[in-house]
């Protein structure tokens, strides 16, 4: 891939070795996403303006979180940059495992990163990680299907809407689900979306006394529906789909829907890269009537170990990644389409942009989530697919396994939520929440 510079690479290195810097080679985890993927391919351009080298380990999801967390909970010192979402980034910098962003330069203009953004990263204000990009999750659809279904598809859908289309879609002869959604065990994987799609019911992780409340019928009414709907129009195996899988089955014309992070738009609407680029349409999240729609708020984002021994380069790289230049050197090289969304205010200002099929849609969808508030009933947390506590993703990713495992016809809804409760209620006590 040919990649434009501002400056040539011989120039900058003569600059940055003149001025008496030492280029570093840091070591930067990330997750197997396709915009962290292409960042890699511009990794050439940071190095000729730095001189500063890039080694990746680029893992999946769950596995990243894992590795990122005991490398850091253990002072492993295995990363100079980790890529992380925003129910790490205010726990660890209140541990003191972050370095703070307070010293980034005047011209990469922090005011400018989104306020959601801004805030789901920061703790006591101040901000630890800085936003690659920023997502919510909404409906991606095929308009021809719909269509040919005879429906078309509100801009804020019920879920008994999607349940309807999806059943007139699916048409197993021809391999096409009429809904594709996660089901892979994981707090960030299955474990985010069943519990959007439980706010949207009306369920809740805990109530205001931190019990608890996997034995209330909203959480009921939310599984049974949603497992209910994948049996009908799900494609086999939807237990273990994620993002990664589903992106794949909808780019293959193989999804007649598929709600996820509004991030994908971009990849689904590639005609490099998907069947049915010219086809795809987008809606809110789904709601019940009730007030919430089934969307998260998330960003992946990037933030700086304390533990690193490299911090100017690992800054340096912080910067680069996260700034309006790279947005720009992407949309030269690939189109507007395919930068990084939902991270900065003038990006949805930008016309260029504005042009962009989805670009409403995600910036819609992102103010539509409401981490103060993410349920109908009142909760004592804040988070939207998220609790935000350290104790969080180990019971959610236990939660998420026991729901998997309904998914693959191992056990019952009723069976599954039982053991929830009891291991969430018990996790919570042995945490002296209860």
């Amino acid at each position: 891939m040919y990649l434009k510079a501002s400056m040539g690479a011989a120039t900058a290195m003569a600059l940055v070795m003149g001025s008496g810097a030492i280029a570093d080679t840091i070591t930067i985890a990330t997750v197997n996403n396709g915009d962290m993927i292409r960042m890699q391919g511009y990794t050439d351009d940071f190095t000729a303006k730095t001189g500063h080298e890039v080694e990746w380990v680029t893992l999946e999801e769950n596995v990243l979180r894992q590795r990122v967390t005991t490398d850091i909970s253990t002072k492993g010192g295995a990363f100079d940059i980790m890529t992380i979402g925003m129910y790490e980034t205010p726990i660890w910098g209140a541990n003191g495992w972050l370095v703070p962003l307070d010293g980034l330069s005047e011209d990469y203009d922090v005011d400018d990163i989104l306020p959601a953004m801004r805030a789901g990263l920061s703790h006591d204000g101040t901000l630890y990680a800085a936003p690659f990009y920023g997502e919510s999750s909404m409906v991606m659809y095929r308009k021809d299907l719909m269509e040919k279904a005879g429906l078309e598809m509100p801009e804020a859908p019920t879920w008994e809407f999607i349940r309807e289309a999806a059943a007139a879609m699916t048409d197993r002869d021809a391999e096409i689900n009429g809904i594709c959604l996660r089901g892979k065990a994981g707090w960030g994987e299955g474990g985010a979306f069943i519990t959007v799609t439980g706010n949207s019911f009306g369920a809740r992780w805990f109530d205001e006394d931190w019990n608890a409340q996997f034995d209330q019928p909203e959480w009921a009414d939310a599984l049974n529906f949603f497992v209910g709907m994948m049996s009908e129009s799900g494609p086999p195996g939807y237990a273990t789909n994620g993002f990664n899988e589903n992106l794949s089955l909808f780019q293959q014309g193989k999804c007649g829907m598929w709600i996820d992070a509004t991030v994908a738009a971009s990849f689904v609407t590639n005609p490099d890269d998907s069947t049915v680029a010219d086809q795809v349409g987008f809606a809110l999240a789904p709601n019940t009537g009730l007030g919430k729609n089934a969307n998260w708020l998330w960003a992946w984002a990037l933030a700086i170990p304390a533990g690193s021994q490299k911090l100017e380069a690992a800054q340096a790289f912080l910067e680069w990644a996260t700034s309006k230049d790279y947005i720009e050197l992407v949309a030269e090289n690939e189109g507007w389409a395919n930068v990084p969304p939902g991270a900065r205010t003038s990006l949805y200002a930008n016309p260029d942009y504005q042009a962009v099929p989805f670009a409403k849609m995600t910036l819609d969808s992102i103010n539509a989530a409401d981490p103060q508030n993410p349920t109908v009933k009142p909760v004592p947390y804040v988070g939207v697919q998220f609790v935000a506590i350290p104790e969080f993703a180990g019971i959610a990713t236990e939660v998420s396994q026991e729901f998997s495992a309904v998914y693959a016809g191992q056990q019952s809804v009723d069976e599954a939520l039982a053991k929830a409760q009891a291991l969430t209620n018990d996790a919570m006590e042995a945490a002296g929440y209860r």
